[in-house]
């Protein structure tokens, strides 16, 4: 099965990228319900710390069982498989419970959504590493790595401190919506999904592989849209929103 599995790899990865085109543009007419854009109609709901919890736990798991018994790990593969286990211990085990959202729910639909393409997506990633890969150590002096891991490590600074922001907007005893300012937020509407776009390019580029490729098109896909919705709620929320600020990408959308 496996060595089945390896013969048709890049077939499967070509079709997942193609369906992440396919999800781009539906997502231009769908808004995903969850976050501030939850609405009911989606199925039961759970609470959202537990939903997230859920969501992100495939990708940290599949990656690290990746890492410890496939037959093609050495010191560069662990090295790389740890900047993605990084990212996914921020998601998994810490972000969900830093969120004050109190006991706000969301679609069971958009957890199984979720769970579904981080299985994937952690799947061939994680089978790359483990089975395919071929890394050596001279890797780590090579363009790629030099050039991806830096826009890693910032991608991720972004991400953290933007959600850190907009985790501690209201003061105590407030409630509501509050437009974020500073920093990132005086350009675009979305520097959270801004630094995980750039974190994930980063990604594939240090890694260079067509797994890594196809997370940072799925990346793109599932947040352009996201940020462009997210825009479009403090447009519609505030009379006053700062008309010049782009959606995701400072100075460009």
């Amino acid at each position: 099965m496996k060595t089945w599995f390896a013969a048709h790899f890049e077939l499967f990865v070509w079709a997942w990228i193609a369906l992440a085109l396919g999800i781009f543009v539906l997502l231009q007419f769908v808004t995903a319900p969850f976050g501030r854009h939850t609405k009911s109609g989606w199925g039961p709901m759970i609470k959202n710390k537990f939903g997230w919890l859920l969501m992100e736990l495939p990708s940290f798991a599949i990656i690290f069982v990746s890492l410890v018994f496939g037959s093609k790990v050495n010191s560069v593969t662990w090295i790389i498989g740890g900047l993605w286990l990084l990212h996914y211990l921020n998601r998994t085990f810490i972000f969900p419970f830093r969120i004050k959202s109190g006991n706000k729910l969301m679609p069971i639909t958009i957890v199984f959504s979720a769970v579904f393409f981080n299985l994937f997506n952690a799947g061939f990633n994680g089978f790359y590493l483990a089975e395919l890969s071929s890394y050596t150590e001279d890797w780590l002096t090579s363009w790629q790595f030099l050039v991806g891991l830096p826009l890693f490590v910032l991608g991720f600074g972004i991400n953290f401190w933007a959600d850190e922001k907009l985790m501690n907007l209201r003061k105590p005893g407030e409630t509501g919506y509050v437009i974020p300012r500073g920093g990132l937020f005086n350009y675009v509407s979305a520097p959270n999904l801004f630094g995980e776009i750039l974190e994930w390019t980063g990604f594939a580029i240090l890694a260079w592989n067509l797994p890594a490729a196809s997370f940072a098109i799925w990346t793109f896909a599932n947040l352009v849209p996201r940020a462009k919705d997210h825009h479009q709620f403090y447009l519609d929320k505030f009379s006053d929103y700062p008309k010049e600020r782009k959606r995701v990408i400072p100075f460009l959308y």
